[in-house]
């Protein structure tokens, strides 16, 4: 695994032992940060950014990476945490980024707002929904907040109240799905990008 784009390109990322932790493909990272520069007004150049279900941290790192100012990584697993560590560590960014042991479903009331947050749920486990909830509910998201659902290609992303659905992408098994936060206007964002949206083969 490796950094794709940015400053720290290239840089080896220490890969999970077990197959508790999936991270995101290279290829899939890219294509995520692509969408974001070219349909979203480059939202992650001075990016506060929360990644949940972190894992290895490979999203919040690609981040930070391509200018993010900061990332808070939220994993409740003790593997993923030592990983996460040991990433942050190797690529010297421990000035710019924080590791959270915390449910991402139950998050609470949020101390600051981040203006992009990544979600990366265990497949198949319908975690996506009380995630995003409780990003919304408890205050994370800011203004405007670019939100990137990472799912199983089959799965139903259903965006809580103050979350509108801008696009969804299909690669292989995996949806990607984009939302915005109330004070964007999600449907002229995905018009203006001109991309078709692609849903999964039924």
């Amino acid at each position: 695994m490796r950094i794709v784009g940015g400053r720290l390109r290239g840089r080896v990322l220490k890969a999970p032992a077990s197959r508790a932790i999936r991270p995101t493909s290279e290829r899939l990272r890219e294509a995520i940060f692509d969408i974001l520069a070219h349909a979203y007004g480059g939202p992650v150049e001075g990016a506060r950014a929360i990644d949940l279900f972190a894992g290895s941290g490979a999203l919040g790192l690609e981040a930070l990476s391509r200018g993010a100012e900061f990332a808070l990584f939220v994993d409740n697993g003790a593997e993923a945490r030592a990983l996460l560590r040991a990433n942050i560590e190797a690529l010297g960014l421990g000035g710019a980024a924080r590791v959270w042991r915390a449910d991402a479903t139950r998050l609470g009331k949020a101390p600051a707002a981040y203006s992009l947050a990544f979600l990366d749920p265990p497949y198949g486990k319908d975690l996506a929904r009380p995630a995003l909830t409780a990003l919304s509910e408890g205050g994370w998201l800011a203004k405007g907040a670019i939100v990137v659902v990472e799912e199983d290609a089959r799965a139903r992303v259903e965006p809580p109240g103050a979350l509108s659905l801008a696009e969804e992408r299909v690669y292989g098994d995996t949806k990607i799905a984009i939302l915005v936060a109330e004070g964007t206007n999600a449907s002229l964002i995905a018009r203006e990008a001109g991309d078709e949206v692609e849903r999964p083969a039924r």
